[in-house]
């Protein structure tokens, strides 16, 4: 089965699933029955493949709990991170869940269980509160335990079908296409905004790429507003080939999207060991201060998002901020994400971060943290993309790549916001690999392309007031159809003529009729 068909055939069972529970679960939150489904049925087999270590004559699934000894489940756990008895595991309970009529407080037990079997063990902060918002006793699945029950196995049944062979073997990302799936479903009739969730494959792809370009190893990754992981998992992806050395480090603000992120490492196959998730706010509450520099940052904040800034005076002292000696204004706070990651920079690494547009252009502080990004020579790149690449918005985001290694002062602007860098379709643009290797073979080469690509001098953008607007640098294309004003001024002329003839025409004929 190619990629094209798990896709489609991904998207079938996940609709078939919602018509199952449609009317009793709102959209947004079916997703996380969805989400939170596959990966029980991920680690589950995941766990089941580890006990069974391609010893054909085991069968996890049909052992006994009784046989698991306590010396078994100490060693899965420091390896795993977690335990799952045989009757736990996803396979079983799926099995008989059309009759159990305990399905739901069973669902509840088992993910309590599993997320306790790490307690006290150096697991147990990855582990903790994973199945938080797959909540099997809610009444949004129905008001009675047999309706909760009925959606459930629904659920449980829908994702069992999925038949693409292991997860590792799948053609596609199984749970970055389901989720990219219901968000494009979900998020605007929610109300909210895909953007703020979930960055969309291909620009991730784009941005994990800008980001650890020509590097052949990194120390860690690291994305600051993390969301699903997304970015984080396309740099894994990217660097599949190389050494990845400590691992995968984010921290988000919003609790379920915390628990996804988590989630998607692990069905990434990224094991508790080499990966680290926090929950809080970047910007007021940073962690991994002892784990920094980062060889590669890659990160999609949200956008123009208030925060305290000046109210809180201690800031302006921050080692992240000081700095560039002002403060991102307090109603607009994408300068002061952009900061926090510079100052998590290694200084043979590079930050790729989608932008508002806006930052670049506007006055005030924004023009002065501007101004110390250029006079200490951090801004390599500044690309504009095409509009309606991401869910709920229409806007055409700008990438920034930050660099302390250039090796010139100048500073690179691409316009890759034309049609020959994207594919229309039926809801959102897309970049597909040779939009995005375009853009990439511009971004190493540095070369002028007229009406796409400049490289600007310190000098240029100095003169233009710290303007990093990609407009600015890069002419736009006419596309005006371009008239010869002489042969025009003769087809006219030539057209008058034959108009004084028909009319000199005309009035001879009604002389002759009027004679």
């Amino acid at each position: 089965m190619t990629s094209t068909q798990q896709r489609a055939a991904l998207q079938r069972q996940i609709w078939q699933i919602a018509n199952a529970v449609r009317g009793a679960v709102d959209g947004w939150d079916f997703k996380q029955y969805v989400l939170g489904t596959l990966f029980y049925r991920f680690i589950s087999e995941n766990f089941a493949i580890y006990i069974e270590a391609d010893d054909d004559s085991i069968n996890y699934a049909e052992l006994s709990d009784n046989v698991i000894t306590s010396e078994i489940k100490d060693d899965a756990i420091k390896t795993k991170g977690y335990f799952i008895y045989p009757s736990q595991l996803f396979a079983n309970v799926a099995k008989g869940a059309n009759t159990n009529e305990s399905l739901n407080t069973d669902l509840a037990k088992i993910f309590a269980e599993i997320e306790t079997s790490a307690n006290g063990y150096p697991s147990e902060g990855d582990i903790k509160g994973l199945f938080a918002d797959f909540d099997t006793t809610s009444n949004r699945l129905g008001n009675t335990v047999k309706d909760k029950n009925t959606r459930l196995a629904s659920v449980l049944k829908g994702v069992a079908e999925l038949n693409f062979g292991d997860f590792h073997g799948s053609q596609i990302d199984l749970f970055g296409d389901a989720y990219e799936f219901l968000i494009s479903n979900y998020a605007a009739n929610a109300g909210k905004s895909g953007g703020e969730f979930f960055t969309p494959q291909h620009v991730s792809k784009l941005i994990a790429q800008l980001a650890m370009h020509k590097q052949t190893s990194v120390n860690k990754i690291f994305d600051p507003a993390c969301g699903s992981g997304s970015l984080l998992l396309q740099a894994k992806k990217h660097f599949d080939a190389h050494i990845v050395e400590e691992g995968f480090f984010g921290q988000e603000i919003n609790h379920t999207t915390y628990n996804l992120a988590r989630m998607n490492m692990f069905l990434h196959n990224i094991n508790y060991d080499k990966f680290n998730i926090q929950l809080g706010n970047t910007l007021i509450e940073p962690h991994f201060g002892d784990d920094k520099p980062f060889d590669a940052i890659v990160s999609n904040p949200p956008y123009s998002v208030k925060w305290v800034g000046s109210d809180d005076p201690t800031l302006i002292n921050d080692d992240r901020f000081a700095p560039a000696g002002v403060l991102a204004p307090k109603s607009k706070a994408d300068f002061a994400f952009v900061l926090h990651a510079l100052s998590y920079l290694s200084s043979k690494g590079r930050a790729a971060i989608v932008c508002f547009p806006g930052i670049f252009y506007r006055g005030g502080a924004e023009q002065k943290i501007r101004k110390y990004l250029i006079d200490n020579n951090y801004v390599e790149t500044v690309i504009s993309l095409a509009p309606n690449l991401f869910y709920g918005t229409t806007i055409a985001v700008t990438i920034l790549v930050l660099s302390k290694h250039k090796t010139d002062t100048n500073t690179q602007f691409i316009d890759a916001s034309g049609e020959e860098f994207f594919k229309k379709e039926t809801n959102n643009n897309v970049m597909l690999d040779g939009h995005i290797q375009k853009i990439m073979d511009m971004f190493d080469s540095k070369e002028n392309v007229d009406h796409v690509a400049q490289s600007v001098p310190f000098e240029k953008i100095v003169a233009n007031d710290y303007n990093l607007s990609v407009s600015s640098y890069v002419e736009a294309k006419d596309n005006r159809e371009v008239i010869d004003i002489t042969e025009l001024n003769a087809e006219i002329k030539t057209t008058v003529g034959k108009i004084d003839q028909l009319r000199a025409d005309i009035d001879a004929i009604v002389v002759e009729i009027e004679a």
